[in-house]
């Protein structure tokens, strides 16, 4: 039974809430995953090669699986059931399927033979270090087919999405990231070491691709689907995906230019190509657990409402999609800047992860956090203008935001070195969001004049006031059981959120921000269902 969402705030709060809390589960095994992957292989060539051997395939998934497809799939579905019935949209899917299995497949056997050119294009640096690029490359032949595995749980997270199911979709990252501990465990248990180490962990990524689309597929049942492989790239629906995706393709590959220029760069300097990694994946908490949650809200909601021609209430759900966001995320982004030493101390320094590796993830992350409000706010509009058919709009804002990137990077790249490509996709990410943004309001209006702005400065002011509780905890919990041992780095850093939360929940309910109460409620209603 498919749920859709209604307009009204609450039922935003609500269904973003059980969207936050899924991809949150997933988000915590995913830093519990990098934490296993920090302690058994550190910051150091293996490491390197990994990241390197699964940034290959992953940018590929980026450009067709969960960027430009994703982003076509979801209106397109959801226009196919509410014109034509469910049972059109089925073979829709079923076309969609099909195509993509016969295509990548073919591109997984050309990576294969291609895999040592790519590598030395992406990441020249490597050739520096013996054996170093030789090792990323077979990496990359393993890791191949995990391609095709996460499109096709990509397009089952679309068509679910597009009937008002949000949980389970949201909770499948998840099994990805559960089977990958699950491997990394037994790794350690029988004593593996190097090569050893990083082989087992690639192929158990390719078991947790497919448990990533397999957990959908019971979902996908009971929504009364069942594939029929047909071939058919003429389908009208397959096309009009395709014409969404020709832009938003253009532009992804523009993103995934700046990855190619930022990984290039990285490699030249010896673990900076893991620092920079260790440090995204702690932005992509809240990235995942906020942005990601209303934007697949909010995404839904808008393609159901510009099919049935409601514009008035697409703008309504776009305004609520902003604010949450920003209520969200100003604080998650103050959080991570307060506290990020303490944060990634508890996080990843163990094993073979040192002391030197904190203090650089450390400074990475204190600059790709001033990004994440725009990188969030890009997430929650850009879905506006697929829904209403107006691709280019995103492309615009991608290209200005690489020519951003890349320009800061050769710019910086003397003076901060790796901190240079954090720094680069913080400015790019901002130079989207405003393209975005005054587009938006130009086209379509609905965000000015409706409190945007005051309820932007109510939030960032209970921000301030909540790092400030923040830095005030972690001083005084440090002075008061130091911060020597696991147990008392987890109760300083557990703390000192734990006292920012408050601070920020009791500054936002007394400058009565709407979120807060709307937030609380759904709260609520969601334990006492539990």
């Amino acid at each position: 039974m498919s749920h859709p969402v209604k307009d009204g705030s609450p039922s935003l709060a609500r269904s973003a809430t059980l969207v936050s809390s899924m991809v949150g589960v997933s988000r915590v095994m995913g830093l519990v995953r990098e934490q296993v992957f920090a302690a058994l292989l550190g910051a150091g060539v293996h490491s390197d090669a990994f990241r390197i051997a699964f940034r290959i395939p992953n940018l590929v998934r980026d450009l067709f699986a969960e960027g430009a497809l994703s982003a076509a799939l979801v209106p397109t579905y959801a226009a196919t059931v509410e014109k034509e019935g469910l049972p059109a949209a089925h073979r829709l899917a079923s076309r969609l399927f099909t195509l993509l299995a016969v295509g990548l497949g073919l591109l997984v056997v050309l990576g294969w033979f291609c895999a040592d050119t790519i590598v030395a294009l992406i990441a020249p640096g490597f050739a520096d270090v013996p054996g170093k690029a030789e090792l990323a490359t077979r990496l990359t032949r393993v890791m191949l087919p995990f391609l095709p595995m996460v499109s096709f749980a990509a397009v089952a997270m679309g068509m679910l999405n597009a009937r008002g199911r949000f949980g389970l979709p949201a909770f499948a990252p998840a099994m990805f990231n559960v089977v990958s501990v699950a491997m990394g465990i037994a790794l350690w248990a029988a004593g593996f070491e190097g090569e050893s180490v990083v082989f087992g962990w690639a192929i158990g990524t390719l078991l947790g691709g497919a448990a990533q689309f397999l957990v959908q597929w019971p979902a996908l049942r009971a929504e009364g689907y069942r594939l029929a492989p047909e071939w058919s790239p003429g389908d009208p629906g397959v096309r009009r995906i395709g014409a969404l995706m020709a832009p938003a393709t253009v532009g992804l590959a523009a993103v995934q230019v700046n990855v190619f220029v930022s990984s290039q760069f990285a490699s030249e300097i010896p673990g900076a190509v893991s620092w920079l990694e260790y440090a995204f994946r702690l932005l992509y908490l809240p990235l995942g657990i906020f942005g990601v949650a209303i934007a697949t809200v909010a995404a839904s909601g808008l393609s159901r409402q510009v099919a049935q021609g409601d514009h008035e209430a697409a703008a309504r759900t776009l305004r609520q999609g902003l604010r949450f966001a920003l209520f969200l995320t100003l604080p998650a982004t103050v959080g991570l800047m307060v506290l990020r030493e303490p944060i990634v101390r508890l996080i990843y320094e163990r094993g073979r992860f040192a002391a030197e590796d904190t203090r650089q993830v450390a400074a990475a992350l204190l600059v790709y956090a001033l990004g994440l409000c725009a990188l969030t706010a890009v997430k929650v509009v850009a879905p506006a203008f697929y829904a209403a058919g107006e691709p280019r709009v995103p492309l615009a804002g991608s290209l200005a935001a690489i020519a951003t990137n890349l320009a800061m990077m050769f710019a910086a790249w003397g003076a901060l070195g790796h901190l240079a490509v954090a720094l680069g996709m913080s400015a790019g990410g901002l130079v989207n969001a405003a393209v975005l943004i005054v587009m938006q309001q130009r086209r379509r209006g609905g965000l000015r004049g409706h409190g945007l702005g005051v309820a932007g400065l109510k939030m960032a002011s209970a921000s301030a006031v909540m790092g400030a509780a923040a830095a005030a905890a972690v001083s005084g919990l440090e002075l008061w059981i130091g911060s020597a041992s696991l147990w008392r780095q987890a109760a300083v850093t557990l703390g000192a959120v734990a006292a920012g939360v408050v601070v920020y929940a009791g500054s936002a309910l007394a400058l009565r921000l709407p979120e807060a109460t709307l937030a609380a409620q759904a709260i609520r209603r969601r334990l006492g269902r539990t």
